[in-house]
């Protein structure tokens, strides 16, 4: 059975590490233009566990009275203000708790403040930084100064020829960047699973990833073959267009008979992933654009 540690995406592997803290703070402090030297400084509080809607945040920690959020996105999305803001939610209670706060006393309690960031790397060209707001979602016509709650995520393009003061400031950013980039490059005429060889054999031997990803190579590999096949799974729907009908799943598109056939095999890779326990029923349904139950019935019969 494979280890439940491997649903983690390779963002969260080299950022949200306990052993490599150094990493942690390299990339906090190229994000903040902050200069903390000690990696004993990042409090890494990422929640593990699997949270509403099945979302979980890639990397989360706090350091210098600020609580950063920071999320991996491989496909653009634009509610990603509601997502964080329902992550933090979470992530406050379990502050509160954990640091024994009375939030009903009549002393005013101190919490960290929030910075949201998204590390985005897909294949939709964006520019170098964009700012998501929960006003965004807000119903059209409506006056969002209305509104008494305010959410704002800062999105980084970490293409490697992105953001070059970032990534200049952040070795380990720039390499996992390139990593990725070369994966995409090299599934433009390989498949996945060699794509994702190619890359690995390419790693210099003076990254500063390189042993720790050469160590954990089984794993990184599997994460990454996880990672781009949702991400493949989920462009094809967006493409060829939506599953329709309970029970028939209809892809609506041009060569429909082919297309339903390679839409069939990507249902089944995450049906795979579900009974190898690297996705919760919540998140392969969410990603599949299922109900929970419309995926239980599916994974009955798969097996």
């Amino acid at each position: 059975m494979i280890n439940r540690e491997y649903k983690d995406r390779l963002f969260s592997f080299i950022f949200g590490n306990e052993s490599r803290r150094d990493w942690t703070l390299s990339l906090y402090n190229a994000v903040n233009e902050s200069d903390y030297q000690n990696p004993d400084d990042i409090e890494i509080n990422t929640m593990g566990d699997t949270l509403y809607l099945g979302m979980k945040n890639d990397v989360s920690f706090v350091i210098g009275g600020y609580v950063s959020l920071y999320a991996h996105q491989s496909t653009y999305n634009p509610n990603m203000p509601l997502r964080e803001l329902i992550y933090l939610g979470h992530l406050l209670s379990k502050y509160v708790e954990q640091h024994k706060l009375n939030i009903y006393s009549q002393r005013q309690i101190r919490i960290p403040i929030p910075k949201l960031v998204v590390f985005y790397n897909g294949k939709q060209d964006m520019p170098e930084q964009t700012v998501l707001e929960l006003k965004d979602a807000f119903p059209e016509g409506m006056n969002p100064d209305d509104s008494d709650v305010s959410v704002k995520v800062r999105m980084l393009n970490i293409h490697s020829d992105k953001n070059r003061r970032i990534m200049s400031s952040c070795r380990p950013l720039y390499e996992y960047a390139s990593f990725v980039d070369n994966i995409y490059k090299y599934r433009e005429t390989e498949d996945i699973e060699t794509a994702v060889d190619m890359a690995l054999s390419d790693i210099p031997d003076d990254w500063i990833i390189r042993n720790y990803l050469m160590a954990n190579k089984s794993e990184v590999r599997l994460m990454c073959l996880t990672e781009y096949n949702e991400e493949e799974t989920m462009q094809m729907f967006r493409e060829e267009g939506r599953i329709e009908g309970r029970e028939e799943g209809r892809i609506e598109g041009r060569e429909e008979g082919r297309e339903e056939g390679r839409i069939e095999g990507r249902i089944k890779l995450i049906v795979d992933l579900v009974n190898d326990e690297v996705l919760t029923l919540e998140e392969a349904a969410i990603r599949l654009g299922m109900t929970v139950e419309e995926l239980k019935s599916r994974i009955e019969k798969e097996s």
